[in-house]
């Protein structure tokens, strides 16, 4: 049991939430009590927040304890050149040329397994290529789109310059308004 008075972290928040998930799942109470519970392991600050919740659920003797707290991240090494202009060259930079969505495709079929950072990094741009041919794609039905279709391609392409830009000084760039459709 940790004391009432210490903060909780959001994976404390989340651990009491799929517990309130799961009661309401099995039937327990009904939508505006799950509401409530959820909003108030949402908006807890502290441990004794949370455990009224919890003992609403399981009662005073059978209150799972709280998920212990993770291991430390170890740090990720740095990236190698090699990565990094592949990264660049091939997986944002490409757009720029006219070829989106197959640098980043070539960059997860080949490099991502063997590196983080290029796993990461092909994903952010795949995310964000598909983000723009979407557009391209579904913004010409309405006429204030085809007004903005070539002020997003124009975007596109400077975003995709600043990611292999930044990719190749080791950076991790993300791409504002992307739907992040690719895990």
């Amino acid at each position: 049991m940790q004391p009432a008075h210490l903060r909780v972290t959001h994976q404390d928040r989340e651990h009491v939430v799929e517990h309130v998930k799961a009661a309401y799942a099995e039937g327990r109470f009904d939508k505006l009590e799950f509401d409530d519970r959820l909003e108030r392991a949402m908006t807890a600050r502290t441990h004794g927040d949370l455990m009224p919740i919890m003992t609403e659920l399981y009662g005073a003797q059978a209150v799972p304890r709280l998920a212990p707290l993770p291991p430390p991240v170890r740090p990720e090494r740095a990236p190698e050149s090699n990565e990094r202009l592949a990264a660049a060259a091939v997986g944002h930079l490409l757009m720029v040329v006219g070829i989106p969505i197959a640098g980043p495709l070539i960059l997860l079929l080949t490099g991502a397994k063997t590196s983080p950072y290029i796993r990461r990094q092909a994903l952010e741009a795949l995310n964000f290529q598909l983000t723009v041919v979407g557009a391209t794609i579904l913004l010409p039905f309405t006429v204030i789109g085809v007004v903005l279709l070539p002020v997003i391609w124009v975007a596109a392409v400077v975003l995709s310059i600043v990611g292999g830009i930044t990719s190749l000084t080791e950076g991790n760039f993300r791409y504002p308004m992307t739907l992040r459709l690719v895990k």
